[in-house]
């Protein structure tokens, strides 16, 4: 942050009086009303106030927003505590993606896991990058160490497209392991359909701000920086608390 932008973060911190923990009946009635006929399709998980009087933070979806209480403004951005250095936005979207990610089932993952995973994650592929590839192929050493892996579908290209489209037939395999393998082996896959979330997990992801792919997410929802050997992989997920 610029200096200017500091002090005055930090004047507005002192002025403005912290809100109580809970937040009044009709500020929250018309701050859901709001955002369920603006975003109809995001989930509200969460409302609380913020330092600043009749702003609010809300998890909506995967995502962090702040609104005011009559519902008019909206803010998408980072709210820094310059005094503990915290992103504390990025703290709240990171318990929006875990909420999100505890909520897929089995249908909508493949996995590949060990019995009694100490860790699991979460990565959107796409069947043709090269890095997805690479990790692939650290799957069983990722397994070794207590790792699992969830795959969720995110077809860089976009939905119409071949790479989606077979993407669907991995989906809707019989054993969409061994499916999934073939499609990143450049193995033919036998064409299929059902219903399946490929769509979905494709516009998950694009909510969840993916610009590449392997897109990788602990379960507790922090996002890691695209492909990891799986050494790297596993000292950062020692050093979650």
């Amino acid at each position: 942050m610029k200096p200017l932008a500091i002090k005055v973060f930090f004047l507005l911190t002192l002025l403005l009086v912290p809100q109580a923990f809970a937040v009044d009946a009709s500020v929250e009635k018309q701050i859901r009303e709001t955002l369920a006929s603006v975003v109809p399709e995001e989930q509200v998980t969460r409302i609380r106030p913020t330092p600043f009087k009749d702003l609010y933070e809300v998890l909506l979806g995967p995502n962090v927003v702040y609104i005011s209480g009559d519902g008019r403004y909206i803010l998408k951005g980072d709210l820094l505590d310059m005094q503990s250095r915290e992103n504390i936005s990025e703290r709240e979207r990171k318990l929006a993606r875990k909420n999100v990610l505890e909520s897929l089932s089995e249908r909508d993952f493949i996995e590949f896991s060990p019995a009694g995973a100490d860790h699991l994650l979460y990565v959107f592929t796409d069947i043709k990058c090269g890095y997805c590839r690479k990790l692939h192929q650290d799957v069983p050493e990722l397994n070794s160490k207590g790792i699992g892996v969830r795959y969720l579908a995110y077809p860089r290209g976009g939905m119409g497209t071949d790479a989606s489209r077979t993407m669907e037939s991995v989906w809707c395999a019989k054993d969409r392991q061994q499916a999934l393998t073939d499609a990143k082996s450049d193995k033919e896959v036998e064409p299929k359909r059902c219903n399946n979330p490929v769509a979905n997990e494709y516009e998950l992801g694009r909510r969840f701000g993916i610009r590449g792919t392997p897109a990788i997410f602990t379960d507790d929802g922090e996002g890691l920086r695209g492909y990891l050997p799986p050494h790297e992989i596993e000292e950062i997920l020692n050093e979650q608390p």
